[in-house]
C-alpha cells in the first residue's frame, strides 16, 4: 500500500474516531456522572440523522437543517429523560437495560413507519462539497476534513465546559458524590437532566454530520453503540479526555486494520489464506485492543471517578 493510501486511511480513521467521540462523550457523561446504562444512546445518533434529513427537506439549507436537528435532538433527549429515564435512576441496571432496549425497538420502528425502510441521504453543503489534492494525485473530500475539524472544536469546548465552568464543576462533583452535592442545595435531578440532554445532543450532532456520507436508515446507530461502549471502557468510564483519546485510537486501529491486515498477513502466509483470515482478524482488532488495555489497566487508560 502506498504512502498516499495510508494517509487517506489515517484521515478516514480520524474521521471515524471523531464520530465515535461525539457519541461516546455523551454516553460516558450519562454513565460516569449518573451511573445510568443507556442502551438507547445509539438511536439518538440515528434520530439526529433523520431529523437532519427531514429539516433539509423543509429548508433546503444544510446549516439551517443542522441547527434545527440539534434542537430537535436536545428536545427528544430531554423528553425521554422526563418521561422515562428519571424514573429509572434509582432502579437496578437490569431495569435500565430492559427499558432502554425497549426504546431502541420503539424508535427504530417509528423511523421505519415515518420515513420508510429505504436508506436516505442529504447532499453535502455547497461550500464543503469539493476535494483537496493529496500526494500522488489523490483527492480527499473537504467535508470529511470538516467533520474532523468540527469534532476537535466540540472536544475543546467540552473540555472547557467540564474543567473551567461552574456547570462542569457541578458535573464533576455530582459524579464523585451526588449525595453531598444535593446536601449543599444543588438540584441533582436538574443537573442530571442537563447532562442527559447535552449527551443526547452530542449523539445527534454525530448523526447530523454523518448523514451526507453514510446511509440514513433504521438501526444505523446500533453497531456504533457497541463500539462507543468499547471507547468508554478503553478510555475510562466517566473520563472525557479518555473517551477522546480512545475514540481516535479505536478509529485508527479499526480503519487501518481493515485496509492493511490482509496485506500484512500475506507477508507470512499464502495469499489465499490471508484473504480469508484477514477480514476476520481486522473485525476483531478493536476488541483485542480493549482486552490488552484492560489487562494492564483494568480501569481504562485514565483514572475514573469523575468526568474530567
Amino acid at each position: 500500500m502506498s504512502s498516499t493510501l495510508i494517509l487517506v486511511q489515517i484521515l478516514n480513521g480520524l474521521q471515524l474516531g471523531i464520530l465515535l467521540f461525539l457519541i461516546a462523550a455523551g454516553l460516558t457523561l450519562v454513565f460516569g456522572v449518573m451511573g445510568f446504562i443507556n442502551l438507547a444512546h445509539g438511536v439518538q445518533y440515528m434520530v439526529g440523522a433523520y431529523l437532519a434529513v427531514a429539516f433539509y427537506g423543509l429548508t433546503g439549507n444544510f446549516l439551517a437543517a443542522m441547527v434545527l436537528a440539534l434542537a430537535g435532538a436536545l428536545v427528544l433527549g430531554l423528553l425521554l429523560e422526563f418521561l422515562v429515564f428519571r424514573h429509572l435512576y434509582d432502579r437496578d441496571h437490569l431495569d435500565q437495560v430492559l427499558a432502554t432496549f425497549g426504546i431502541i425497538l420503539f424508535l427504530n420502528q417509528a423511523t421505519t413507519v415515518i420515513w420508510g425502510p429505504a436508506p436516505l441521504i442529504i447532499p453535502k453543503p455547497d461550500f464543503l462539497s469539493g476535494s483537496i489534492p493529496l500526494t500522488g494525485g489523490l483527492l480527499y473530500p473537504v467535508y470529511r476534513l470538516a467533520i474532523i475539524a468540527a469534532g476537535l472544536a466540540v472536544a475543546a469546548l467540552l473540555w472547557f465546559i467540564v474543567t473551567r465552568t461552574r456547570l462542569g464543576m457541578l458535573v464533576r462533583a455530582g459524579a464523585t458524590n451526588p449525595d453531598m452535592v444535593s446536601a449543599l442545595g444543588v438540584d441533582v435531578r436538574r443537573l442530571f437532566m442537563i447532562v442527559f440532554g447535552f449527551g443526547a445532543m452530542l449523539a445527534g450532532f454525530a448523526g447530523i454530520l454523518s448523514a451526507p456520507i453514510f446511509s440514513v436508515e433504521p438501526g444505523m446507530g446500533d453497531n456504533l453503540l457497541i463500539v462507543a461502549f468499547v471507547v468508554i471502557i478503553v478510555g475510562g468510564i466517566g473520563s472525557i479526555r479518555g473517551s477522546f483519546i480512545a475514540a481516535l485510537l479505536i478509529g485508527l486501529v479499526d480503519t487501518l486494520g481493515r485496509s492493511m491486515m490482509t496485506d500484512i498477513l500475506k507477508l507470512f502466509i499464502d495469499p489465499s489464506s490471508a484473504n480469508q483470515i484477514g477480514p476476520a482478524i481486522a473485525s476483531m482488532l478493536i476488541y483485542l485492543l480493549m482486552a490488552a488495555i484492560l489487562f494492564f489497566r483494568p480501569t481504562g487508560l485514565f483514572a475514573v471517578g469523575r468526568a474530567t
